[in-house]
């Protein structure tokens, strides 16, 4: 009589299938990887937010940073016109002050040297023509008299401002001579100490005849 064990031919099966089937099936594995690119993905995703949330909130300071010294600006632009309007006029009133010193210097040199001039001329002497170009003056006119002519230049020649006298042309017709003659100026040259001396000197023979009578 032959004997047979239903239970352990019927697990048999079981224990087969059990070896078969693999400890980690695909389907895990693909879940896993699925599981650990959405992980990626979404830290990819924070770190993003996160630097745009930055890059919009420095975004916005500066906006507010740039309405406010645009602001500023806004309220100094009146101040800034009138300070700009300030300079612009005090130019021109430098540009004004300048001209009229110049107007001044030069009616002040041609006033001075005719005045010096006249007072200059001897006895004898008058002139016809005198002219003045740069700092160069030129006079022409006629004396009765050579010593007329050197009395002349030796009073230019003792105004502190001429310098020599140069005597150009002289003439004779009629009895009366013509002459030029020709020297510079300068309205800052100082009058020379010379001048006092000889004044001191001049003064010296009346104290002599004072203490001889």
């Amino acid at each position: 009589m032959v004997n047979i064990n239903l239970l352990s031919e019927g697990r048999k099966p079981a224990v087969a299938r059990r070896q078969q089937e693999p400890i980690l099936g695909g389907g895990d594995q693909d879940a896993l990887g699925r599981f650990a690119l959405f992980g990626l993905i979404l830290v990819g995703l924070l770190a993003f937010a996160g630097y745009w949330f930055m890059l919009h909130r420095t975004i916005g300071q500066l906006d507010t940073d740039i309405a406010a010294a645009q602001k500023e600006v806004n309220e100094l632009a009146p101040i800034i016109r009138e300070v700009e309007q300030y300079k612009a006029k005090k130019a021109e009133l430098q540009h004004k002050i300048q001209v009229i010193d110049e107007l001044k210097a030069n009616q002040r040199g041609p006033v001075r040297i005719m005045d010096q001039v006249s007072r200059a001329l001897p006895e004898l002497l008058w002139l016809d023509r005198m002219s003045l170009r740069g700092h160069t003056v030129t006079l022409s006119g006629h004396a009765f008299n050579t010593a007329a002519v050197a009395n002349f230049i030796d009073n230019l020649d003792a105004v502190p401002e001429f310098a020599e006298p140069v005597l150009k042309d002289t003439r004779q017709q009629r009895g009366v001579y013509s002459f030029t003659i020709i020297f510079n100026y300068s309205t800052t040259q100082a009058k020379p100490a010379a001048d006092e001396s000889d004044e001191t000197n001049a003064t010296e023979p009346e104290s002599d005849e004072d203490s001889g009578e």
